[in-house]
């Protein structure tokens, strides 16, 4: 069965063409003019990038949502790449509503018209995972339905074998293929999929994000209903709303779309530096508008959490950006343990300089948060700096929101919406504020140890008082061995000057 999708992998390459992807290398330079002369009867007209989302989407739904992750790895990726890869949309044909009812009574154990008062067999969403079909509870709530494809384990399992042999043939080929990391790439995507296909871990997303904005007035999370939940279902409450794309029927319902923009980079930013656990798909096709001007967040498979390391060294480094203090960039990346300790300060602050200078000549206005994070891991790869996971997965939010706020409103200035936040998160980590909201976090953990101290300080006296005791008595019996060995060795040349006295009477 592999071998037949390996086959049918390359018959998509050839016909988008794109082994022109490899046949640039030096390596295979020989076979560059038999492979045109054998298939010159391909239309290759339309760009590289372009026939090679193509071939994503003919390979089908595991390969487009490859494109999709691979697409956030810009410091990875030339730009006309990462950017018609973007375009991928998630969107399959269903499997049979027959599928969807036979996994649902076989984890649930009886049939679904008892489990459910209504089920609509019809389903409203499917994507290369799963699907979604309406309901409504016994007692009418109207839900959601998320239920996993059938047998698409076995299929995930199969494509990522061959997008490992992929990534080899990649390390092979180019000389700087093993700096791209092609595997870490692939098992970056392959731990993706592995929270896609337990829908529990969705959930549980789900009820967290639904907590951390409980009573928000700008964003709205469903209800998680974890009577009816599994590892292959996840039933939540149904949401109703206008996708965030649909900028005319928005305009027509009332919807302040300059107030709705500026409250995409709030929620943003809140889940950044407030929670540390952000939503990391937010593409328009997961959210929702509501009439009265709140978001709805759909599609919980994949979020991002930061450290307070994270969250401060993010922070500090926009406000450094945004005041053009290139060498506070570079110092925050030492301090934070990103850059080697022995980073040269001033070549670092050069490069980064030299990359940020052309993009402050443009209006504040224009610029892009997701792109100065992105020129930030380019310039940091020089110096052996690794970009972390959950920044690149920041990186693709800060992207899909800028992009979002600005269809939303062309003449949002992204850095004055969200320079107050950051200073305002900034003193409150390190004023009187975050001082004293840090003694609050540590107050139950005193109140356990401050009763002990007494005796935990008398424990510690005592262990030193013996090591030292220990130490005496161990010096003491090495001056002892060393003395008994003098001794030893003095009556030992007096026995011999004796032996020798006796033998020459």
């Amino acid at each position: 069965m592999r071998l037949f999708r390996l086959l049918r992998i390359l018959g998509v390459s050839i016909r988008f063409g794109l082994d022109e992807f490899f046949l640039g290398h030096e390596r295979v330079a020989g076979v560059r003019a038999v492979v045109g002369a054998l298939f010159f009867w391909r239309p290759l007209a339309e760009p590289r990038a372009v026939r090679l989302r193509r071939a994503l989407e003919a390979l089908g739904p595991i390969f487009v949502k490859f494109g999709q992750i691979l697409s956030t790895r810009r410091d990875l990726l030339p730009p006309d790449i990462a950017d018609e890869l973007a375009k991928l949309q998630d969107q399959v044909p269903p499997f049979a509503s027959e599928r969807v009812i036979a996994t649902l009574e076989r984890v649930y154990g009886r049939p679904v018209d008892q489990v459910f008062r209504e089920f609509e067999r019809a389903p409203i969403a499917s994507a290369s995972v799963a699907q979604v079909h309406l309901a409504r509870l016994p007692d009418g709530t109207e839900v959601a339905i998320k239920v996993l494809r059938p047998g698409i384990a076995s299929v995930i399992a199969g494509d990522l074998a061959l997008l490992h042999a992929g990534a080899a043939l990649i390390e092979w080929l180019w000389s700087d293929g093993r700096r791209l990391r092609p595997h870490e790439v692939v098992d970056e995507f392959a731990k993706h999929l592995e929270v896609e296909l337990d829908l529990l871990r969705e959930a549980s997303n789900a009820s967290q994000l639904r907590r951390n904005f409980e009573g928000s007035p700008v964003l709205l999370v469903p209800r998680v209903y974890w009577d009816y939940c599994s590892s292959e279902v996840m039933v939540m409450e149904r949401m109703h709303g206008t996708p965030v794309s649909q900028v005319q029927a928005l305009r027509a319902q009332g919807v302040d779309l300059k107030r709705l923009s500026r409250a995409g980079v709030e929620i943003c930013f809140t889940q950044v530096f407030r929670d540390g656990f952000f939503h990391a798909d937010m593409h328009p096709g997961n959210i929702l508008v509501t009439p009265e001007g709140r978001y709805v967040a759909l599609d919980f498979g994949i979020m991002g959490t930061l450290t307070d390391l994270d969250k401060n060294y993010l922070a500090q480094n926009f406000l450094a950006f945004f005041r053009r203090d290139y060498r506070r960039v570079a110092q925050v990346h030492i301090e934070s343990g990103w850059a080697p300790k022995d980073t040269r300060v001033d070549d670092f602050e050069a490069a980064i300089r030299a990359v940020c200078e052309p993009i402050f000549a443009r209006p504040l206005k224009e610029i892009s948060f997701g792109r100065v994070l992105l020129r930030l891991f380019q310039t940091s790869r020089r110096f052996n700096i690794e970009v972390q996971p959950q920044l690149v997965l920041l990186q693709k939010t800060l992207l899909n929101i800028e992009g979002l706020g600005r269809e939303l409103d062309p003449e949002l200035d992204l850095w004055e919406t969200a320079k107050p936040f950051l200073e305002r998160w900034m003193s409150e980590q390190v004023g009187w504020r975050g001082f004293i909201q840090r003694v609050k976090q540590e107050a139950p953990y005193w109140g356990t140890i401050l009763p002990q101290l007494p005796r935990l300080l008398h424990e510690a006296l005592v262990r030193q008082t013996q090591a030292t005791a220990s130490e005496e008595f161990a010096a003491l019996a090495r001056e002892a061995r060393w003395r008994n060995r003098l001794l030893a060795a003095i009556v030992a040349v007096l026995a011999l000057i004796a032996a020798l006295l006796l033998a020459a009477r």
